[in-house]
């Protein structure tokens, strides 16, 4: 049976509480209370930023240019905020998408452009959002499918946005002029379908050297049509612009997204860094990201310098998937068990994936009230934000002054 890259779709929330160390400013988050699906409440608190010249000082370190080298374990207090800070830019992108099936506008984002983060309660950020982005799903299908309910004809639908650093005390505080691109992960019918295309395609127009990418990611990262260009190109020419607005300056670019917007920051990351020779930094912060590439792939990502930050929940099955990876020796399968013809079929299927960039390893069952969830709620953005808002190193796992969110 093929591996699939599946991407589970419940809406996410978020919790964070400030370390005692930290001093406020003004960017702080509304507390915000919700309702999941199981009637559990959640309580999002402030997250306040540092005020400290650290991080202007020593910025693109923490964009990883050392590739996070003694920031990850223990987990340095300041990478914890601005992990957090970027994972609440993939919260607005889910909080913004309209779920709702029976919707004219399903598929569609709910606000628009320039208050799309103060409608979905991030507010304050110093950010403003520059560009809509879509995906477009590939797959060829009957006709009849285009005559059905919008839940499953959908087609080309919202995907995140790009959102451009304007406040000048916050440039200041993070050393340097931030772009965001933040992708919600899956959504639609038509995502699925792709997510289940496992096999690994060349990356085609995105690079060569013998990478190759799962077909499905590929095909809604680079697929348009009459009435909506690619994602692609959304964001070259994005991108293109934004270089050319600010190239001048002291600027980074932070992708970031969980689940399949996970996959695709990744091959945004990568379609940047092949097609601008003047790209700023790019850094890529995922979360419950399934693979992406084979082992050429991870090589031309090392070698153009894509810094790439993925937390993983050990217990997230998503991670884990699809296909098999790379062993540590960069020579075998990790196929330990199975006959050398499976192996080979393995091999010739295209099913060799190598997983990509550093690794902050957490897992929910290190938390005291996290521990008993189930394998969706493993997967969930709430959880990868409350684990690392707890995490500590590897050798205290979960901090026990951290607060519960689940009440």
């Amino acid at each position: 049976m093929r591996l699939a890259a599946i991407a589970l779709t419940f809406n996410p929330f978020i919790t964070t509480s400030p370390s005692p160390t930290q001093t406020q400013t003004k960017y702080s988050f509304p507390p915000l209370k919700l309702v999941t699906r199981e009637n559990q409440e959640l309580s999002w608190n402030h997250l306040t930023l540092s005020n400290s010249d650290k991080l202007a000082k020593n910025w693109m370190e923490y964009q990883g240019i050392n590739n996070w080298q003694g920031l990850l374990d223990p987990l340095d207090d300041i990478l914890r905020t601005e992990i957090l800070r970027y994972g609440q830019f993939v919260e607005a992108a889910y909080r913004s998408f309209d779920f709702d099936a029976s919707s004219p506008t399903f598929g569609s984002c709910k606000f628009s452009k320039n208050s799309l983060l103060t409608r979905a309660c991030i507010r304050e950020t110093g950010y403003k959002p520059t560009k809509n982005l879509r995906a477009t799903c590939g797959i060829q299908l009957p006709g009849w499918v285009d005559r059905g309910p919008s839940w499953v004809s959908t087609r080309s639908s919202w995907i995140g946005y790009v959102a451009v650093c304007q406040d000048k005390e916050e440039i200041a505080r993070l050393g340097r002029r931030d772009v965001v691109i933040a992708f919600r992960g899956t959504a639609t019918c038509l995502e699925w379908l792709e997510n289940l295309r496992a096999t690994l395609t060349d990356v085609g127009g995105l690079g060569g050297g013998g990478a190759m990418v799962e077909s499905g990611f590929l095909s809604l990262y680079t697929s348009g049509n009459a009435t909506c260009p690619s994602l692609q190109q959304m964001v070259r020419e994005e991108i293109g612009r934004v270089i050319e607005m600010y190239g001048d300056e002291p600027l980074s670019l932070t992708i970031t997204g969980h689940s399949l917007g996970a996959a695709l920051a990744i091959l945004a990351a990568y379609d940047i860094n092949s097609t601008f020779n003047n790209a700023p930094p790019v850094t890529v912060m995922s979360f419950g990201g399934p693979r992406v590439g084979n082992q050429s792939f991870r090589c031309q990502l090392e070698k153009s310098g894509t810094k790439i930050l993925r937390i993983v929940n050990s217990d997230d099955l998503i991670t884990k998937v699809p296909g098999f990876v790379i062993d540590n020796n960069e020579t075998a399968v990790n196929t330990a068990g199975l006959p050398s013809w499976v192996q080979r079929r393995v091999e010739d299927a295209q099913l060799v994936y190598a997983d990509v960039g550093q690794e902050l390893r957490l897992s929910s069952k290190e938390c005291p009230h996290l521990s008993k969830g189930g394998v969706a709620a493993c997967h969930e953005l709430g959880t990868y934000l409350e684990l690392v808002n707890g995490f500590v190193s590897s050798n205290c796992p979960f901090r026990a002054t951290a607060s519960r969110v689940l009440c």
